[in-house]
């Protein structure tokens, strides 16, 4: 990680002018320069460039020119790291690199040690979190105590300490009628159950997909039946209980069609993919880099062209980091026996950016899937910067290319495919609440603030 230095701040949150930007909202169909005025951590005005704003006199102008302004990102997976695994990452490291990558709101999956099943421990790390002053956290909540898929834990409980939903991460419940109960629990009171659709059995002990690639590696493989049949598990059982689902890392063809044919019918589905499914296939694991093992695995070149306009036409609603920061005694072993996953919040806005380059789309098309989508599927009024909303802003240069090494990642992990590539498109300056908490340019981060809730 790069060494930073502390940005002193004022206590009271600052009047800020962001001048010269060119601001992209898709909520508010904004796709023009306009300089944006905030006071008490909200923005108040938008106005032409270079217009003064009657009775206003900043205490601090950022200069955007030649930059795109954006709503803060917000990523629906990010492993934090605590409890229970700091020698991988710590909270502090990995909400800067949270912060460097322009999201200032994130999710942060269950499957910490312990688990986060106890109201104690949500409330534990959201202190944590806000002690550390940097970007928003929302923890998801174990949908089974230890997350062993055998007992509910107390939803409710953890719904009043913090949690936004309810998850297994990526085990598995094996019992379906534990499942079918999680789920009509979940529906009495409106809670989201985000679920990967990963068959417990077919497949469970693969680590790449299925086809001649892993066959001539000799590797073992996860079918698509893995993600297909779980998929129709969970539809059957949504088709019963009446619950909302977020289906977490989509990655076959047959699986986006599934989903598509399940939103036609009127079932509450949300979806989202990891970004480097939207680049990588199977044949780049071909070197054994143990740096491409991901869960679930990467799959054919016509899956991956699946996911690009699955992601382009609505069926998935969210492009996420699935951010998982891993030390080198478990990355740096054999690629069958590495750890899976891969660091990615610093990358997720670069990688969206190639995505929608590549497929056509607009760039606010692109900021869509990581602003106003996943606020929708956390329901929060967030990802948008209407006159009022809360100042948390991404400010970015769109065609800045930058190497991805251990110099310019401020995670804790280096596990990345990306690692040593050139990559267009960086983050430069950041604000959360209102306040500039990042600024690549003066070499460090804000300190001594709150977030709100």
């Amino acid at each position: 990680m790069s060494p930073t230095r502390m940005m002193s701040v004022p206590a009271i949150l600052p009047r800020l002018l962001i001048r010269g930007g060119h601001l992209i909202d898709p909520v508010n169909s904004v796709d023009e320069k306009t300089d944006l005025w905030i006071a008490d951590g909200s923005l108040v005005a938008r106005t032409e460039p270079g217009k003064m704003l009657d009775g206003f006199e900043p205490d601090e102008i950022i200069d955007a020119t030649g930059a795109l302004v954006c709503p803060g990102l917000i990523d629906l997976s990010a492993r934090l790291r605590e409890p229970g695994f700091e020698y991988k990452a710590t909270l502090e490291s990995e909400m800067r690199a949270a912060i460097a990558g322009g999201v200032t709101r994130l999710v942060c999956p269950p499957d910490t040690d312990p688990p986060l099943d106890e109201p104690g421990l949500v409330e534990m790390l959201k202190h944590r979190a806000r002690n550390l002053a940097q970007t928003h956290v929302h923890p998801l909540g174990a949908l089974t105590i230890g997350l062993k898929g055998e007992q509910l834990t107390e939803m409710a409980e953890l719904s009043e300490a913090g949690c936004i939903g309810f998850s297994q991460g990526p085990l598995p419940v094996v019992n379906t009628q534990v499942l079918m109960r999680a789920m009509q629990y979940a529906h009495t009171f409106d809670y989201a159950v985000w679920l990967y659709p990963m068959d417990p059995w077919v497949g469970r002990t693969g680590v790449a997909h299925s086809g001649i690639v892993s066959g001539r590696m000799g590797l073992p493989g996860v079918p698509v039946a893995n993600e297909t049949i779980a998929l129709q598990t969970i539809f059957e059982l949504m088709r019963v209980t009446g619950a909302r689902v977020h289906l977490c890392r989509l990655s076959s063809a047959a699986g986006i069609d599934l989903v598509r044919r399940a939103k036609q019918e009127g079932l509450r589905i949300t979806a989202d993919v990891a970004v480097h499914h939207l680049h990588l296939i199977d044949i780049d694991i071909a070197d054994f880099d143990p740096n491409f093992r991901v869960q679930p695995p990467f799959r054919s070149q016509r899956d991956r062209e699946a996911i690009r306009s699955g992601l382009a036409d609505g069926t998935i609603d969210v492009v996420c980091s699935d951010h998982a920061p891993i030390d080198d005694d478990a990355k740096q072993l054999p690629f069958g026996e590495a750890e899976p996953g891969v660091t990615a919040l610093e990358l997720l806005l670069p990688l969206s950016l190639k995505w929608a380059r590549e497929s056509g789309l607009t760039m606010a098309q692109a900021i869509q899937r990581l602003t106003s989508n996943p606020a929708t599927v956390l329901g929060r009024d967030a990802g948008q910067l209407g006159i009022g909303a809360q100042a948390d802003i991404c400010i970015f240069q769109p065609d800045r290319v930058w190497t991805v090494n251990a110099k310019n990642l401020f995670s804790q992990g280096c596990n990345t495919p990306y690692f040593g590539l050139d990559i267009e498109g960086q983050v430069s300056t950041v604000l959360v609440d209102g306040r500039c908490v990042f600024d690549r340019s003066k070499g460090g981060f804000a300190a001594g603030y709150k977030p709100r809730a």
